[in-house]
């Protein structure tokens, strides 16, 4: 999915807010309320980090029975805990368009500030250091 892609399905959205349109999930959520909309995105989370627990669970078991060079790479990775991993990350990602239509943040909004960061990338931030022999 690329960014075009997100924006067309946050246009979907702020269609189904404005045009109520029969049976449509999008829909129900903007009828139902803030509330509703806040329990998916928190439901849709925590599902998202079990999918990656899982997944990380299921690297370091095939990387310790087979002794894989680089546990990162797709070749250890179990294909169907990845497909949920990626499957839970949508479904996060179309609750948390749902909330930005919601609350009348707008994509274009979100992307100047993902632009904006993107510029900062690579400005490591600069820790305080603490003498610790004081």
């Amino acid at each position: 999915m690329n960014s075009q892609a997100i924006v067309d399905l946050y246009e979907v959205i702020l269609d189904r807010k404005t045009s109520a349109e029969e049976g449509s999930y999008t829909a129900y959520l903007f009828k139902e309320g803030i509330d509703k909309i806040l329990k998916k995105c928190g439901e849709e989370m925590s599902e998202t980090i079990i999918a990656a627990k899982s997944l990380e669970a299921a690297q370091v078991a095939h990387y310790n029975e087979t002794k894989c060079a680089d546990k990162e790479s797709g070749s250890c990775a179990t294909e169907p805990l990845k497909e949920d991993l990626k499957n839970e990350i949508c479904d996060l990602l179309y609750h948390l368009l749902v909330l930005m239509a919601d609350r009348g943040v707008g994509i274009d909004e979100v992307m100047t500030i993902l632009d904006e960061r993107a510029q900062k990338t690579g400005n490591l931030k600069k820790f305080k250091t603490v003498d610790k022999n004081s």
